[in-house]
Parts: structure tokens; C-alpha cells; sequence
């Protein structure tokens, strides 16, 4: 895994490569304004030409490094105070030296995820005087560009660490700002480097290396991946057989009855256009989020069919999954990218054709996007056939629910964040990892098996066994409910909350009083950073020297009693007990809410009944919550067995 990070670590170098490298350089991160990590070993890495000796000097410390038969080099400096500003020298075997200056020596975190983590701190709570606000010559910013990747390939992108300014910090990671703003005014004397690797969106899956995603029961996904960089014709077909495997059990359609392959069965009435269905002027799409059918029946000559075809559907939003003559040929995950697939030879035919694209939006706007003139099937000869109009719609039942993912596709396919926006910062030295991602997962079982293997992988890639992983439970999102129900949205942050309970070095923060029923990115982002800088300072000292918040330890029962343990004491906000306890049975409609009473750091539930096994907290898509600590850290949604 090493040198596949390094291999990518290169393309991203502030110089670009050449075959005869007169200069010698240096990877990505290690670029002017940088930020190096106070008081751990420093890998510089670079490339070089093959055997090239080198010297590498930084604050006085210097030493040899020599390039491997791939021209790839790494020196490890000793760990430094923190200071600056210094120069990043290297010296080639010619004399000719590479420099990286204004270099300091502070604290580095990096901040990653979806799109709570990528909110810019311009669209925080006053992004405006925020933003005004940004200016700190030693808070110093390095965004990773959006590049997803299914290999090792060496990515064109420039990136660059800035000091923080109006501009530079205007699109930069809320979140991360607030967080690294706390530690300049905890230690003024000390610079605070911040890394900003997220994509909205993206399922966690993404951001694991392959490895990962088959130890937790993704392999199947991870062999189609596999066959994708053989045959992605064969990949997508491969993957029609999941896709019609989900559809099937969404439908309740047998086999050979599917849309894909009768179509006619659907009612059928005309798309009123190539533009998003909000604005169709229709009730029933107006504020719709779900799924569609399109379709589209085309007449081809011999030769048109015969050559090489690509089919362009424009953008889609989110997500489509393109059939032809029943085979699907092609499925991407995306609000902005337009649709352009590579039609294998065979798919077309003399005569009639049918285009069927099955289009799920999940937020916002939805449908096509268009414009109408890029719909087209375009041929060998370099001639199109425009396919702007004459299409047709089928609105599914609303049980069906979100389909599964190409995995190879973009930033939702299997690994290709982690390759493409991870993997090349390779051995960076970082103090710790901000984590807040987890809405694409909600309903997907298993969570906190995928999140440990990530932070175990990443772990493994920064070469410290102890890197500190601070994990955001969701937010709040949804409507508010007046009696106990099912959450997939509260079963995701109590995955979280296990995940975290079995690793020493991984932080909770709770950020589920934050959230705003009706908007899925609330913006009280300086309010995350808070929590996120108390968890770090708590996991880098110990409790004494700063603040986690406090977490269940288990439930125990005493005749109609439950008493929940917590790892801190404990007070009810605006009234005299808690609320939001559910005590539950074997089964979901067992729940119920019951009264509660804070006492020192536990808990009493009143109303136990002999079949009751369960414990819930907050367990809603949008819960109203008033326990918390001395800190106001609010106790994060959570399920526990009741110990009889």
C-alpha cells in the first residue's frame, strides 16, 4: 500500500515530472507555506532520477537519501519543536537543489468526509464576517483536489499549502477552520496546518483502500471493480445482475418481467423535457425526490450499430443506471457530471433499439439536467444522432427505495477516494484525522465495521498505530416524531458510537443538537469545531487537559428499574429530567417512551416491564435532546442491551 501512495504522492509534486530529472523534487504536501508536524520523525519524499544520491536538509538537520529504480526517494528527519520559518532543501547528486521555504513546524490535522465536513466556512452561521475574519499567517490551508481514481496513475492536480486568508479560507472546510482556529487561540506560539480531503455525498466505502472494503464484506463489489480494469463491458454487466437482484426485491417482479426487458408493462407518458422535474410546473414533481424511468426507442442502420457508439445523456441528478436492449452499459453517481458512455461492441443492432434510464434523485433537484442538444448517440464516423426529444417516463412506485452503487464508478466506486485523495499524501505526518461522514451509509448495515477498517487502514498508510480518529456522529435531520419509531438515520450514529467504543484513540463528537430538521448541512459549523478541538486536546493529554463528551457504558436492571451507566456526570437543560429514553422489547413496536432521572453519572428508567431487553436514547432522525454534561456536550444516540 506504501508505495501505491507514493507512486500517486508523486504526480501531485509541485513540479511536474520528466523522464531525465535535472532538479530533484519533492511530493506533494512538501510545498512552501507547508505546515510539518511538531515532534513526530519526518518522511520527505520526492523523486528523483534512478539511483540519484541526494541530501535532504531542514532546521539544521540533514541527510542522505538515494532514489530506487523507479526514482522514488525518502530521508527521515528527527521530530522538531515547533518553530519556523525554515527552508525544505534537497540537493541532487548535480549540485542542483530543489527549495520549499517559509516552512513551519506546528500541528497538522486533516479533515475529511462528506459534505458536512466540505461545507465551506463561507456558507457557516455569519460565513460572511467569518470569512472576513479568516487572516492568520500561521494557520495555513492545503484543500485536495476532487479526483476520484481506481489506480495508482499520476494525477495532473497542483496542490499547495496558503496561509489563511479571506480568499483561501472562503471554500475551505468549515468544520476544520473552527477546529483549527481553537488551537491557535489555545497556543498562539504554535501553527496549525490544515488538510481539506472531502467530497459531498460519498459513501465510506469510497474512502477505504480495496483491502478494506473486501475484509468487511465487500468483496463481491470489489471483484467487479477488479474486472472493471480488464473488461468494463463485462463489469457492467456483471454488475446488472446486482442491480437487477435489488430491483426484484424492491418490485416484487420475477425474473424476465423486469423493465429492462419489458418495458411496454410500465404506463408510459411523455418527459415534458430535458430540464430538472421541479421545474416541469407538475404537483406530483415539485418538491419530489425518488425515482423515474426513461425511455427511448431508437432506429439504427447496419453501420451505425456496427462501429464504435457513445451514448450522451448530459447530467443526470444524482444517480442513473443505463440500460440498452436490456444490458446495462453503464451507471454513475453524480449531480454535476455529464453522462458519456462507451457502447461495446454488440449492443446495438440493425433496427430498433430501446434506451431505458432509471434516474433516482435523493435531495434538491432531480432528473435531467440536459441541455437537450447533448442527448445524443454519436458513431464511428464522428456523425450524431440527436436524441433530445421523443422520449418517455414512468414514475415507479414510491417503495422503491435508493439502488445500489457501480462500484466503480467516480467518488462512490470502491476505493477511489482513498487512491485518488488519500493515498497521495502519502507519509505526511499528521497530529490526528477529523472524520464526519456517514449520511450515504444510513441503511446500509455494518458501519462500524467499515469505519474501524478505515481508520485502521489509514493508520497504516501515516505509519502511527496511534493516529487519533475524532468521528462526528450525525446531526439532527428529519422530521420531528411524537412517539418511538425505526431510525436508520439514529442506528448510523449509534454505529459510529461503537466503532469508536472499541478503539482507544477515536473520539465521539455528538453533534445531534445541532442539526435542523428540514436542512441535511446545518450551518452552526463553529459549534462542531468546539467540540472536535476539546475531543482532540482530551485524547492528546487525557481528560485533565481537556473534554470528551460523556458516553453510555452499559444498562442493568433491578426489578422495574434500568439504571444506564455514563463515563461522566450528568444534567437535564430546561427541565428536571431527561427525556428522549426508550425502554423496548424483542421487537420495534415494543418501544416505548419512559420517565428518567439524572442521578450523579447514571440514569434511572422507571417502568421496566419483565420482556424488556433494550435500552434507546434518541432514537430519531431528528430527536429533541436536553442531557448533557458540565461541558454542554449533549450524550450521543445509542442502543444497549439491558444485563439482567
Amino acid at each position: 500500500m506504501y508505495r501505491r501512495s507514493r507512486l500517486i504522492a508523486f504526480a501531485l509534486s509541485s513540479l511536474t515530472a520528466s523522464p531525465a530529472l535535472a532538479v530533484p523534487q519533492l511530493s506533494a504536501p512538501y510545498t512552501d507555506h507547508a505546515v510539518l508536524q511538531r515532534g513526530r520523525p519526518l518522511i520527505i519524499e520526492g523523486q528523483a532520477a534512478a539511483g540519484e544520491r541526494l541530501t535532504v536538509s531542514l532546521a539544521g538537520h540533514g541527510t542522505p537519501a538515494r532514489a530506487d529504480r523507479t526514482g522514488h526517494w525518502s530521508a527521515q528527519l528527527p521530530p522538531l519543536p515547533a518553530g519556523g520559518p525554515y527552508e525544505l532543501a534537497v540537493t541532487g547528486a548535480n549540485g542542483a537543489v530543489l527549495k520549499a521555504g517559509d516552512i513551519m513546524v506546528g500541528d497538522v490535522w486533516l479533515c475529511s468526509g462528506q459534505s458536512n465536513m466540505e461545507l465551506p466556512l463561507s456558507r457557516s452561521i455569519n460565513g460572511a464576517a467569518e470569512v472576513e475574519a479568516a487572516t492568520d499567517p500561521q494557520l495555513r490551508l492545503l484543500k485536495v483536489p476532487q479526483r476520484p481514481s481506481l489506480t495508482a496513475e499520476p494525477l495532473a492536480n497542483v496542490v499547495a499549502w496558503q496561509a489563511s486568508t479571506p480568499k483561501s479560507a472562503a471554500n475551505f472546510s468549515a468544520a476544520c477552520t473552527f477546529m483549527g482556529r481553537q488551537f491557535r487561540d489555545r497556543d498562539k506560539d504554535v501553527a496549525v496546518g490544515l488538510i481539506d480531503s472531502t467530497w459531498g455525498g460519498t459513501a465510506i466505502r469510497s474512502w477505504m483502500p480495496e483491502a478494506a472494503v473486501r475484509a468487511t464484506g465487500g468483496a463481491t463489489d470489489a471483484d467487479v471493480v477488479a474486472l472493471y480494469r480488464r473488461d468494463p463491458a463485462a463489469a457492467a454487466r456483471k454488475f446488472g445482475e446486482t442491480w437487477g437482484e435489488w430491483w426484484r426485491g424492491q418490485s416484487g417482479d420475477a425474473a424476465g418481467i423486469e423493465p429492462w426487458v419489458h418495458s411496454d408493462r410500465l404506463p408510459w407518458e411523455p418527459l415534458p423535457s430535458f430540464t430538472y422535474w421541479e421545474g416541469w410546473g407538475r404537483p406530483d414533481f415539485a418538491t419530489y425526490n425518488g425515482g423515474l424511468w426513461a425511455r427511448r426507442k431508437v432506429r439504427l442502420t447496419a453501420g451505425q450499430a456496427s462501429g464504435p457508439v457513445t451514448l450522451s445523456l448530459g447530467v443526470v441528478d444524482d444517480a442513473d443506471t443505463t440500460f440498452i436492449n436490456g444490458v446495462l452499459v453503464g451507471a454513475t453517481y453524480s449531480w454535476s457530471a455529464p453522462r458519456n458512455y462507451q457502447l461495446a461492441k454488440g449492443t446495438l443492432h440493425a433496427g430498433d433499439n430501446e434506451i431505458l434510464v432509471f434516474v433516482r434523485d435523493n435531495y434538491s433537484n432531480g432528473g435531467f439536467q440536459g441541455p437537450a442538444d447533448r442527448v445524443k448517440l454519436t458513431f464511428a464516423d464522428g456523425t450524431a444522432m440527436p436524441l433530445g426529444t421523443g422520449w418517455e417516463m414512468s414514475k415507479p412506485s414510491p417503495k422503491i427505495g435508493e439502488p445500489p452503487l457501480a462500484p466503480w464508478d467516480g467518488q462512490s466506486g470502491v476505493g477511489t477516494l482513498y487512491e485518488g485523495m488519500i493515498a497521495p499524501l502519502g507519509r505526511f505526518a499528521v497530529e490526528g484525522i477529523a472524520w464526519y461522514q456517514g449520511e450515504s451509509d444510513v441503511n446500509k448495515p455494518g458501519y462500524d465495521r467499515r469505519l474501524g477498517a478505515m481508520m485502521a487502514s489509514w493508520r497504516a498508510q501515516f505509519g502511527r498505530p496511534d493516529l487519533p480518529f475524532l468521528i462526528v456522529g450525525l446531526a439532527g435531520w428529519g422530521k420531528p416524531v411524537a412517539s418511538p419509531h425505526e431510525s436508520g438515520w439514529a442506528a448510523l450514529i449509534d454505529e459510529q458510537r461503537k466503532a469508536v467504543a472499541a478503539d482507544a484513540r477515536a473520539a465521539l463528537i455528538s453533534a445531534i443538537d445541532i442539526g435542523e430538521w428540514n436542512d441535511l448541512h446545518p450551518p452552526n459549523k463553529q459549534e462542531v469545531g468546539r467540540r472536535l478541538a476539546l475531543a482532540a486536546w482530551a485524547l492528546r493529554g487525557g481528560i485533565a487537559d481537556g473534554r470528551l463528551g460523556p458516553m453510555p457504558l452499559g444498562a442493568s436492571r433491578t426489578g422495574g428499574e434500568v439504571r444506564v451507566r455514563f463515563s461522566k456526570h450528568l444534567q437535564s437543560l430546561s427541565g428536571a429530567a431527561p427525556i428522549g429514553f426508550e425502554l423496548c422489547g424483542s421487537g420495534s413496536a415494543s418501544c416505548r417512551f419512559v420517565s428518567a432521572m439524572v442521578k450523579g453519572d447514571a440514569v434511572l428508567l422507571s417502568g421496566a416491564r419483565p420482556g424488556d431487553s433494550r435500552v434507546r436514547y434518541a432514537w430519531a432522525d431528528f430527536p429533541i435532546v436536553n442531557l448533557y454534561d458540565a461541558d454542554l456536550l449533549p450524550v450521543p444516540v445509542f442502543e444497549l442491551p439491558i444485563a439482567q
